[in-house]
């Protein structure tokens, strides 16, 4: 069952209204989706991206029931401003990014994300994307793979790791999750119940997918598709992508943005005990300032 985070904190965050228009540009399953439309009800639309098709397919079943207020599209979020402009979306009252990966990726073991079970050394979001993680773990240099461990996984043996992978893939190419995996826990055994690869799966995921990248073109799109006193609720699970959010809204505050929260929002402990992916989730808001849209 999917359990979209912080969801009524973010609904009521957002500020809507009936027939408001508004952006989710990480639609997943549809769970947020779902009740944005029901509060913009009876004529609000909602212009819904993801970057992988099979999410948009589940989303489309999930928000049958709302028939022609809601346009999907298959493209990343850092596209969010073209296609606003293009699918009629001019006067946007809210836009939502949940920055989290869907349960959907992680359970599927043919999609490479997850080392709990054989699959192709894949984790694309988009399945037309060209960069594998394979290709990372089999071509780059042992200084860029210590580098990337390191900083967006915060692997404290990033060096060891990266030589270990160099010297093996001279034998025999990394093909599936499980042939890196293996690696890993003979380099870093196992230190209680997290296993030794998760930082590592975790960077070569951000990495593959351009995640931070992408959050960081998309932010000043966004703030310009919003109508002044429209909203921007963004949910993030990791520290680096909160960083550069955090940093964006108070580079913009007083000048295009005001901060609604002050003070970051995370789950209670009742959603994490319901949801415990929910553990490192962090909501930012932000209104755009009235009088500063050309």
């Amino acid at each position: 069952m999917h359990i979209p985070v912080l969801l009524k904190e973010t609904v009521e965050l957002l500020n809507l209204y009936s027939n408001d228009s508004v952006i989710d540009g990480t639609v997943g399953l549809g769970g947020h989706a779902a009740v944005i439309l029901e509060k913009t009800s009876p004529d609000g639309r909602l212009l819904a991206l993801d970057r992988d098709p099979r999410q948009i397919v589940t989303a489309k079943k999930n928000l049958a029931k709302f028939d022609k207020r809601v346009v999907l599209i298959h493209d990343s979020f850092a596209n969010l401003a073209k296609h606003a402009y293009d699918q009629g979306f001019t006067t946007v009252a809210a836009v939502l990014l949940d920055l989290g990966f869907s349960s959907v990726h992680v359970d599927d073991p043919a999609r490479g994300f997850s080392f709990q079970s054989e699959g192709p050394l894949d984790m694309k979001y988009d399945p037309t994307g060209e960069l594998t993680a394979a290709d990372i773990v089999n071509t780059w240099s042992e200084t860029e793979l210590a580098r990337i461990f390191l900083v967006y996984g915060d692997e404290k043996n990033s060096r060891k790791i990266a030589r270990a992978i160099v010297e093996a893939r001279e034998e025999k190419k990394f093909v599936t999750t499980t042939d890196l995996a293996q690696l890993i826990e003979v380099i870093t055994p196992r230190c209680g119940k997290v296993h030794p690869a998760t930082k590592v799966f975790q960077a070569l995921r951000i990495v593959t997918n351009d995640e931070l990248g992408e959050l960081e073109r998309a932010l000043p799109e966004i703030v310009e598709v919003l109508k002044p006193g429209g909203r921007l609720a963004i949910i993030t699970f990791h520290s680096l992508e909160d960083r550069i959010v955090k940093a964006f809204f108070r580079k913009q505050e007083n000048k295009t943005l005001k901060i609604i929260n002050k003070h970051v929002i995370v789950p209670s402990e009742e959603e994490i005990k319901v949801n415990p992916r929910s553990r490192s989730a962090k909501l930012r808001v932000v209104e755009r300032l009235v009088g500063t849209r050309d």
